[in-house]
């Protein structure tokens, strides 16, 4: 899958040069490493059951509490 990929996007778009495929294959391989790493990221225990908005809200919530007690 990781060789396949590069080479079918590199001649159905009708690239030439090795070069290209190069370029095709490391953007590949960058993009499947950072989906990797936030697959990663979303894991952790303190992201799991929380939505976006309930996890903006909570920390609203939070940096509104902090600013009250700094007065």
């Amino acid at each position: 899958m990781g060789i396949l990929l590069p080479l079918v996007i590199f001649l159905l778009l009708g690239l030439n040069t090795i070069s290209q495929l190069l370029t095709i294959a490391a953007s590949t391989f960058l993009a499947w490493g950072v989906g990797d790493l936030l697959a990663t990221i979303l894991e952790k225990q303190r992201l799991k059951d929380r939505t976006p908005q309930g996890a903006f809200r909570e920390d609203w919530d939070r940096r509104s509490a902090s600013e009250q007690q700094d007065g």
